[in-house]
């Protein structure tokens, strides 16, 4: 009988003592019980005995089990005691084990220690240990689909090189060519228990666009170039544009930037319909290529008719996010959550920062939305390019204080649109984004158009899971402290920080996702293997770090619900034979009586 030692300074300590029923009695000196070492609140109450006796409500219960007939479960009625101590208090649970376990608090944080235990623990302090050794990616990978990759192999070859959301680019191609492309998709995911690609439909946005041209244009520094409004017009030196205010948008002085920058021209003067142009930078124009003024946005309705026409076409076809163009305030994602509510539409909102209005709207965009992508193109066009990486870095970091995922996205690896191979700044591109904290990065024209789809896709995902490896838990999380009113996310935190503890993966039980996605917020070193009853929150998942959505009906009893998911991981290969893993349950779940609560069990996955 050897003893596992929790100590916390305190002016009082606890001594618990096992009882036959389960529960561990708690004994003090004092009434005024706030706080139970690191894990646990109290609340007094009055029995009907003389004495005062104290019910846990539990922030964290966690069953640790030790053996396959021992089990520690911080679980207590807390009754007083006259046990005193002067020196630093300790909590003492005696427990039949080989091994202790001693648990320390230090600057707020538990660490964990233990020689010898079968339960394998790490000997630095929570946070502060190594990373998870296995090799799987937790920043997840958005792969643009267009004539490059809209075939079935190509489709499911980027699935099994890493992708995890398919984008439609609603800006290119028809109803028909992403019907099909969303088709593909699901009958891949139908083949799969533990794979899953998302489907993000990306509006095409209130964009001004040059028109189509038979073959590009050369433009040539200080050559004069000419805009109508009239349609259809495609010559050397006058190509249309798609605005029929684009006159009146622009001054003489402004400079125009084409194809998200790569060309500018001068605003020279302009008539009723026409707008001069001297080329300040050349290159060569093509079709329906984006236009800009610099600093300024056009006066366009964030959701253009085009936009609802393809938002219904989404609602119909049950996509599982809509990723919005340039939105300018919290109006515009207010219009179209009303729009899916009456719909009965579950589909999320991702939010594309692009226009140089968002940015004082930008706390209440996000908050509106269920996550941001940093469109880094059009941001670039409207804003000056040195302003971008700190409104990346803005960004992400506004989204991980609201939970909510974050994409970065634009000229990622645009080099292996043309080329087998990224450029160094590319690859460090990636590893800045990854290591600040995005859920997600995206790849547009790479397979959309690209010559090398896959082997972007696969330079993405080697880049990203080596950085991973050098980012330390949490460390881009807000402190605890911000959120002790909030039951989930304490529990989640905890739970995290036994998984980072003891190095085990997470398995966790979810029919909403919202518990796999607050363990995603906290960034545990190890995998988030969520398990849920429902498809829709299964492809949804696809976007969270670290999460792997796995699909599984649940059954009333607990135990059996466990048992078949360890079952399913060992099978798949996803854990190994006498490795420990943190199960985590929430009460909120329908799989479990309506008694129950939040609790986490370590466990060894046996056959």
């Amino acid at each position: 009988m050897l003893p596992v030692i929790l100590k916390c300074k305190r002016e009082n300590g606890y001594f618990l003592t096992p009882r036959a029923n389960g529960t561990w009695l708690v004994g003090t000196a004092t009434n005024k019980i706030k706080r139970v070492v690191y894990f646990f609140s109290a609340t007094k109450s009055r029995s009907s005995s003389s004495s005062s006796s104290f019910q846990f409500q539990s922030i964290i219960m966690a069953t640790i089990h030790l053996s396959s007939a021992t089990s520690l479960l911080f679980q207590s009625e807390l009754s007083p005691s006259k046990r005193r101590t002067k020196r630093i208090p300790k909590i003492t649970i005696v427990a039949n084990h080989a091994q202790p376990i001693q648990i320390s608090s230090s600057n707020g944080s538990p660490s964990v220690g233990n020689a010898n235990s079968s339960v394998q623990v790490s000997d630095h302090g929570v946070g502060h240990a190594g990373p998870n050794s296995e090799a799987r990616r937790k920043t997840k990978i958005v792969c643009t689909i267009g004539p490059s990759t809209s075939s079935r192999d190509m489709i499911w070859s980027l699935a099994e090189a890493g992708m995890n959301v398919a984008r439609l680019n609603m800006s290119h191609g028809d109803h028909a060519s992403h019907l099909q492309t969303i088709e593909l998709v699901r009958e891949y995911n139908a083949q799969f228990q533990d794979k899953v690609v998302a489907i993000m439909l990306d509006t095409k946005g209130p964009e001004v666009r040059s028109g189509d041209v038979p073959q590009p244009i050369s433009l040539k520094e200080g050559q004069e170039f000419y805009f109508t409004t009239r349609r259809g017009v495609s010559t050397e030196s006058t190509v249309s544009v798609n605005y029929d205010d684009f006159v009146n948008d622009v001054e003489v002085g402004d400079v125009l930037l084409v194809d998200g920058g790569m060309m500018s021209l001068a605003v020279k003067s302009k008539t009723k319909d026409l707008v001069k142009c001297e080329v300040i930078d050349g290159g060569e124009l093509k079709s329906r290529r984006h236009l800009n003024v610099r600093g300024k946005s056009a006066t366009l309705p964030s959701i253009t008719d085009k936009d609802w026409e393809d938002i219904k076409f989404g609602v119909d076809n049950q996509v599982d996010f809509y990723a919005v163009s340039f939105v300018k305030d919290a109006r515009v994602v207010h219009e179209l959550k009303e729009y899916l509510k009456s719909h009965n539409a579950d589909i999320h909102v991702i939010v594309k920062i692009e226009s140089a209005d968002s940015i004082p709207n930008l706390h209440s965009i996000l908050s509106a939305s269920d996550g941001a992508m940093v469109a880094r193109g059009d941001l670039g066009a409207e804003l000056p390019i040195e302003e971008v990486p700190l409104l990346q870095e803005d960004i992400i970091r506004r989204c991980q204080s609201m939970q909510k995922p974050v994409i970065v996205a634009t000229n990622m690896l645009e080099s292996m649109i043309n080329h087998p191979t990224p450029t160094r700044a590319e690859v460090s591109d990636i590893a800045i984004a990854v290591r600040q904290g995005a859920d997600a990065i995206m790849l547009s024209g790479e397979t959309a158009h690209g010559k090398f789809p896959l082997k972007a896709v696969k330079v993405m995902h080697t880049v990203a899971l080596r950085n991973e490896s050098s980012v330390q838990s949490g460390a881009a999380c807000p402190s605890l402290s911000s959120h002790k009113s909030h039951m989930g996310e304490m529990f989640a935190f905890h739970a995290t920080t036994m998984s980072n503890t003891l190095n085990t993966p997470i398995i966790v039980f979810t029919r909403t996702g919202s518990m796999a996605i607050l363990l995603s917020h906290y960034r545990p070193y190890s995998t988030i293997f969520a398990f849920t009853n429902e498809t829709r929150i299964k492809q949804r998942l696809a976007l969270y770090h670290g999460v792997v959505p796995i699909y599984m009906q649940f059954s009333n009893d607990a135990e059996e619900t466990f048992s078949r998911a360890l079952e399913l991981l060992l099978s798949k290969g996803h854990v190994h034979q006498e490795q420990h893993v943190t199960l985590v349950q929430s009460g909120a779940q329908p799989i479990w009586r309506e008694e129950s609560t939040h609790h986490i069990q370590v466990r060894k996955v046996h056959e």
